[in-house]
């Protein structure tokens, strides 16, 4: 399972309003592990940026005059992501803004739908978490991860702080705590399933999946349930609600 995990810096907020992308950092996952494996390019996007997102990221186009242009990292970019989940926070703006410079390439009609699996991050984050904050900044602190470098807003720290934050908050340990921003660590009970767990970068999380015989294997216990139980399976019964 590759998954990437990707975000993006913008000259400003609306693609109508003729904004490029200046910054694109992504690193990879496999089987929910770092690869150290990353993308990392800062992009000319050929305007001038407008005052608050440079307050937000920190660069001006004077920053960006030497750095290549879109169409010239496009076929890298395309390399590292095709064919990978690509997991991004707002993940709607990022994708608008890429399809949009992926629209300006001569002979180009792929989209980043074609080439890969989108997860929203901030969905699944409100899903867990209604009514909370759950900006990066939120989520760090719910989850206990470490942002202290994130001064500004950089597209390859952003993307390695959502890939610890995305790992933590899917990986069923925690989202049945009790609704709140904050988590003292140290109160957990060492005694609980979570005694091991600190901060982000030391989760390392394997997905096991069902060999073909203990699917077999599974399915033949519903048939008995179903067959000696008076209300059946109850799982069979949950899944075909």
């Amino acid at each position: 399972m590759r998954q990437i995990v990707l975000d993006t810096e913008t000259t400003g907020l609306e693609i109508s309003a003729h904004h490029r992308i200046i910054e694109i950092g992504a690193v990879e996952l496999i089987n929910r592990k770092h690869t150290n494996q990353s993308f990392h390019v800062y992009i000319n996007p050929e305007r001038e940026i407008d005052e608050g997102a440079a307050s937000i990221h920190g660069m001006t186009l004077a920053d960006l005059k030497d750095k290549p242009l879109f169409k010239d990292i496009a076929d890298d970019l395309v390399q590292f992501i095709n064919g990978a989940e690509l997991i991004i926070h707002n993940a709607p703006f990022d994708v608008g803004f890429l399809n949009h410079e992926l629209s300006l390439l001569p002979h180009n009609t792929a989209t980043v739908q074609d080439m890969c699996n989108i997860t929203d991050s901030l969905a699944l984050a409100r899903e867990f978490h209604p009514g909370q904050r759950n900006n990066l900044d939120s989520l760090c602190k719910r989850y206990g991860i470490d942002n202290s470098l994130r001064t500004f807003h950089g597209a390859l720290l952003d993307a390695e702080i959502l890939a610890d934050v995305y790992l933590a908050m899917t990986g069923g340990q925690i989202t049945f705590l009790a609704d709140s921003d904050e988590i003292n660590f140290d109160s957990l009970s060492a005694n609980s399933n979570m005694h091991n767990l600190e901060r982000s970068k030391k989760i390392n999380l394997s997905v096991i999946k069902p060999s073909m015989v203990e699917m077999a294997e599974h399915e033949a216990w519903l048939d008995f349930l179903d067959e000696h139980c008076e209300t059946g399976s109850l799982w069979r019964n949950l899944m075909n609600r």
